[in-house]
């Protein structure tokens, strides 16, 4: 007889996982895996709050749009703690939500960056510089925890590719309001946002179509016998 059924276990192959090999269960599972990602949803839940005032105080869309960021993060950290302990596929599926809302937030903050340029007006670069640089110590600190899981399955990548981008955003926020100190000109601050929006296309890009792999390798098709 025919065998139909679905197959809940990755299939071991070298296109999987941008050619990186699967993680074991009990390493997607295990209980430093998930107190790393509690630690990291706090500090995000945090700096959302403390960039999301910045931003608007200083008038940054770069600051705004890394304040998106660590909420979205945030979210996706409580998601990716949602489905640890499931299977391939569904751990894949969260791993598809979250670079959707990696594409989206993209796509807000080059339409943001576009609207302020020509709206006009410079930010406060001080602030700028000061929250930058203590978003900077929070991701990199997030970012170095988690190193050690950055090869493993789309959801896994997906938490370490945020964590990373947060802390390259961080930076790349500081060089911005060095340039709006020494030009009194917005537009290192845009060009900044528009460098972080475009990271986070790419990023949810790539996320998705590793996601999609995983799926595809999971659900494998019925054979015959």
């Amino acid at each position: 007889m025919p065998s139909h059924h679905y197959n809940e276990e990755p299939v071991m192959s070298a296109q999987c996982c941008n050619h990186t090999p699967e993680p074991s269960a009990a390493q997607a599972n295990s209980p430093r895996y998930r107190r790393i990602l509690w630690i990291a949803l706090v500090v995000n839940f945090a700096m959302f709050g403390i960039e999301i005032g910045a931003g608007f105080q200083s008038g940054s869309v770069s600051l705004l749009a890394d304040a998106i960021d660590f909420f979205g993060d945030a979210a996706n950290y409580g998601v990716t703690l949602a489905v640890l302990s499931m299977g391939l596929a569904w751990r894949a599926r969260a791993a598809l939500l979250k670079a959707a809302s990696m594409l989206g937030f993209g796509v807000f903050v080059l339409g943001r960056a576009a609207w302020v340029a020509m709206q006009g007006g410079t930010p406060e670069a001080l602030t700028m510089g000061s929250i930058g640089l203590l978003g900077l110590i929070a991701n990199v600190a997030v970012a170095a925890m988690l190193y050690a899981y950055r090869e493993g399955d789309a959801n896994m990548r997906s938490v370490w590719l945020c964590s990373r981008n947060d802390a390259i955003g961080n930076l790349a926020v500081m060089l911005a309001a060095l340039g709006v100190f020494g030009t009194g000109s917005a537009w290192p601050d845009l060009s900044v946002a528009a460098v972080m929006g475009s990271m986070a296309i790419w990023g949810g890009w790539s996320v998705m179509q590793q996601a999609r792999r995983e799926l595809q390798t999971t659900y494998l098709p019925p054979t015959a016998s």
